[in-house]
């Protein structure tokens, strides 16, 4: 049985999209600049936390907490190498046909999309380890000074977990943003 509104609906004609080559230039550089200023965020982040793990492995921790904190470190370099190697922004190519920065941007989108989409696997998974050592050695290394180490260590352990989820959450929300973006390129060359 067919429906004479979504038939309507679906014969209608579309209206042209279109977009110039300064526009595809312009969305290009914009994003090429918050790929910058993303892994600037993250690099500067990893060099802050990996002499602040470096000294408590060697200076304040002991036993398992120390492992934690070297496995922590080895977890934040590869998520740092990850970045670079596969997330890091290409340059604008100086002058090319309008094809070409269609391809180009084509191209950043899909490479942005991917990596934000398995996010899972090169940023969070290698973190993991290290927080769960430091949840272990904490239970099994009571600290003097809290009333209730299995409550605090409990606690550390959610808002870990909730952390994960949310930045998992929130990068796959962008993948499918730029998913859109490249949907909309494909339209225009139709």
């Amino acid at each position: 049985m067919s429906d004479p509104m979504k038939e309507i609906w679906q014969n209608q004609e579309l209206e042209g999209m279109t977009m110039s080559l300064e526009d595809i230039r312009r969305k290009a550089g914009k994003l090429r600049r918050r790929i910058l200023w993303r892994n600037a965020r993250e690099f500067a982040a990893a060099a802050l936390v990996v002499p602040v793990m470096s000294y408590f492995a060697w200076r304040v921790a002991t036993g398992l907490t120390r492992v934690a904190a070297i496995v922590c470190i080895a977890g934040v370099l590869y998520v740092v190498v990850q970045l670079y190697r596969r997330g890091s922004a290409r340059n604008l190519p100086a002058d090319l046909a309008a094809s070409g920065w269609v391809a180009f941007y084509r191209r950043e989108l899909e490479r942005q999309r991917d990596l934000l989409a398995s996010v899972w696997s090169w940023y969070l998974a290698p973190l993991i380890p290290g927080l769960a050592l430091f949840i272990v050695g904490g239970l099994l290394q009571p600290a003097a000074h809290l009333r209730h180490t299995g409550l605090f260590i409990g606690g550390y352990a959610i808002l870990a977990a909730l952390a994960f989820a949310v930045i998992g959450w929130l990068n796959q929300h962008a993948a499918r943003r730029l998913q859109r973006a490249i949907d909309e390129l494909n339209a225009l060359e139709r």
